[in-house]
């Protein structure tokens, strides 16, 4: 018992010797991959999302088409969706965080990969990820069918198209990011959810609803009035669409910040 014991130390203090405790950011991607594939909820989110997408989309197209509307973008149909879709990517990336802490399992975690920021990072990472190519995918379904049922009232122009699309899987990115910290922040579904969904769609339709300049110019810096504009591309907006993408920014590194913080004073 005491040879094994022996060993077991002297395989400890040679790791840590040699700077070699674990994976590193690579291994606990690697890690943080394998748990997000093996449960049931980040399938039914993303089926969840295509279906809203692809109902969503072709109603928009057919309502201004019936209506008839001005000739538009095709891809407004699928940024119009975001506003239904995105709470599917919240949901996933939420669960990554705090489907650990009401498990317990967040302790394995942090045993395995010792280096705090390297765990969220990871969990950041995927869910952007993620967020990025389905936000992407979601954006062509929607674009397909929509030009069906906008039946000429909307124009196709190479370059809007391929805009719309990856600011679609951007601001998808950068939404997972920014609930990812807030889950570690709050470490509960219930907390997680409820700040996400205040700041993303109540906060901001609170603000419209008010109405007054003051408030419809706090509106136009919250994170989906701003990820609006900015998939929108229309020149619309209070500010170019560069801005619009570092306010986004913003608010993901801000988020980020805030759950490091916490996961460093109040470990799991």
């Amino acid at each position: 018992m005491s040879t094994v014991s022996t060993d077991v130390s002297d395989g400890l203090r040679g790791r840590t010797a040699s700077g070699h405790t674990g994976g590193g950011l690579v291994g606990a991607f690697a890690s943080e991959w394998t748990k997000l594939w093996t449960i049931r909820t980040p399938y039914v989110c993303l089926l969840a999302g295509l279906i809203v997408t692809a109902i969503f989309t072709f109603y928009y197209g057919s309502i201004a088409r019936i209506n008839d509307k001005p000739i538009q973008p095709v891809g407004n149909a699928s940024v119009s969706s975001v506003i239904l879709t995105q709470f599917a990517l919240v949901i996933l990336a939420m669960t990554m965080v705090t489907s650990e802490y009401s498990t317990n399992s967040v302790r394995t975690s942090l045993l395995w990969v010792p280096v705090r920021h390297h765990v969220q990072m990871a969990k950041a990472l995927l869910s952007a990820l993620v967020g990025f190519v389905t936000g992407a995918v979601w954006a062509v379904l929607g674009i397909a069918l929509a030009w069906g049922s906008f039946q000429g009232h909307a124009s196709s122009d190479l370059y809007k198209v391929v805009y719309q699309t990856l600011a679609m899987g951007v601001y998808s990115a950068l939404v997972c990011v920014m609930t990812v910290g807030v889950s570690f922040a709050l470490r509960t579904a219930a907390g997680a959810g409820a700040v996400i969904f205040f700041m993303v769609s109540a906060l901001p339709s609170m603000l419209v609803g008010l109405g007054g300049p003051v408030l419809l110019a706090i509106n136009d810096y919250m994170p989906q009035t701003v990820g609006g504009y900015f998939m929108l591309g229309n020149g619309k907006a209070p500010f170019p669409d560069v801005v619009s993408l570092l306010i986004l920014l913003g608010w993901a590194v801000a988020a980020h910040v805030a759950g490091l913080f916490v996961l460093r004073r109040r470990d799991a």
